[in-house]
């Protein structure tokens, strides 16, 4: 039976590009949970995150992750944060396999950049926002089921590492 695939690791770490190239090799469904969040909601993450809060905003990732995780099995794509949420990866467990993408914090902010389009890296030092967020999320990021590596490895790599898993570990 195919369960769904969700990537999870720290912004810039290949979770939308890796999962769109994961989802086109199985013939998968691609769900890029922040892009639902912003279509729904009218405006980027940066802007419900100023209105919101971050509160309301993992409130609405949760909702989104609940609604993914019960549709037909894809490959899933939630915001960095939401995986150190208590109990995310856990839940979705029950219904997925969980793969880390694992990359450093220098080398996703490389990939992010620094022009304020993710809301826990703006202001003076966004590297080492990127670090603190690592440091905070990693104990999380390490309960999934299996880590790829997304630093030192191309995506075209990461991508046959994650199909590998799929097929091997989720029933594609």
């Amino acid at each position: 039976m195919k369960r769904h695939i969700v990537l999870i690791g720290l912004p810039g770490s290949g979770k939308t590009t890796v999962g769109r190239l994961v989802a086109e090799r199985l013939g998968a469904g691609f769900v890029d949970v922040d892009a639902i969040i912003e279509r729904r909601e009218g405006r980027p993450i940066t802007l419900i995150f100023a209105e919101k809060g971050e509160a309301a905003f993992r409130e609405m990732e949760r909702k989104e992750m609940e609604t993914a995780l019960a549709a037909e099995p894809a490959v899933i794509a939630p915001g960095g944060g939401w995986a150190a949420q208590p109990g995310a990866i856990d839940s979705a467990k029950l219904h997925a396999l969980v793969i880390y993408l694992y990359t450093r914090p220098e080398t996703a902010i490389q990939r992010v950049g620094t022009a304020g389009t993710r809301p826990l890296l703006s202001g003076e030092d966004p590297v080492g926002r990127m670090r603190e967020l690592h440091k905070e999320r990693e104990p999380f990021y390490r309960n999934a089921h299996a880590h790829v590596d997304t630093d030192r490895n191309s995506a075209q790599q990461a991508v046959i590492e994650v199909v590998r898993l799929a097929q091997s570990s989720a029933g594609w």
